[in-house]
């Protein structure tokens, strides 16, 4: 399995029309339609998380959302403007720039599943997260590691979103090392996405493995930060590409040398949202492509 090429959909404000671009990792250039494939697309909404996928049937979750509004304008761009249900939202952990924008998501779209964790934070943002999810009327499910999801069926077959993690109900533990991390596979492509798992949730992960956690993309967790992507977990992950979400110019430093430079090490392709804005990539069950 390799990553070959990746194209991303783009919507105008108003129109309904449809332009595609398929764009080769490797330089070469295919046409696409946005039937029968898997769109993972990495949202930019600055220093935060928001990544919207869209089955080959259709099936729409969005994990996160930044921590403002901002989600709200690439969101039309991916869904079209006048799409206001998503099928599923995931709330990794209880941090502002994971679920700031989920509060905006919940006030403009009809959600029918919300999958979260029973962790919380003592803030404004967290507590107004709560709140709205209780007047939404969503089923709201608690992320455990052996759930899966299926998101429809393509002709590669079904779209699985599996939980790794967490195993045990998180409510004491601090809020990243909490987070929900998941598996994305249609056909032989899959995605691990991992919110701002800590370098002992990888290791945790890896050690009590029970199915497969090799994927061809890795979003880095934590944005690139140095306390996530150890070199235990990239090893057993063993991604061909890696995508880092993060604001330009952050106070932060993320994504930091050390990652990168590991990354790099590893011989794995590297997007960040910082440089290219939303990265989407696009699979058929057998290659992949980015944008």
């Amino acid at each position: 399995m390799y990553m070959h090429k990746l194209r991303i959909p783009f919507f105008t404000a108003c129109i309904m029309a449809l332009i595609l671009t398929c764009i080769s990792v490797f330089g070469d250039t295919r046409e696409s339609t946005t039937e029968g494939v898997l769109t993972v697309s990495f949202l930019d909404v600055g220093q935060g998380d928001a990544t919207f996928i869209e089955s080959p049937s259709g099936t729409q979750v969005l994990i996160d959302g930044g921590k403002g509004e901002a989600v709200l304008g690439v969101l039309a761009q991916e869904m079209g403007f006048f799409d206001r249900t998503i099928d599923m939202v995931i709330a990794t952990h209880p941090d502002l720039d994971h679920i700031g924008g989920l509060i905006a998501v919940l006030d403009h779209y009809d959600i029918d599943t919300i999958v979260m964790t029973e962790n919380k934070s003592d803030t404004p943002a967290s507590r107004s997260f709560l709140e709205r999810v209780q007047k939404e009327g969503a089923r709201v499910m608690y992320a455990r590691k052996g759930q899966v999801y299926a998101l429809g069926n393509g002709e590669a077959g079904t779209t699985t979103l599996q939980i790794l993690f967490p195993d045990y109900d998180p409510t004491n533990l601090e809020s990243n090392t909490s987070s929900i991390v998941a598996r994305l596979a249609y056909g032989e492509s899959s995605f691990m996405l991992t919110g701002d798992s800590p370098s002992e949730i990888e290791e945790y992960i890896v050690a009590t493995a029970d199915t497969e956690l090799v994927s061809d993309v890795l979003k880095a967790g934590h944005h690139g930060s140095q306390t996530s992507s150890s070199e235990i977990f990239l090893s057993a992950v063993n991604p061909i590409a890696v995508v880092i979400s993060a604001g330009k110019d952050n106070s932060y430093g993320h994504p930091h040398k050390e990652v990168t430079d590991r990354f790099t090490a590893h011989g794995i392709t590297q997007k960040n949202t910082a440089d290219e804005g939303s990265i989407v990539l696009v699979s058929d069950g057998t290659q992949i492509w980015f944008k």
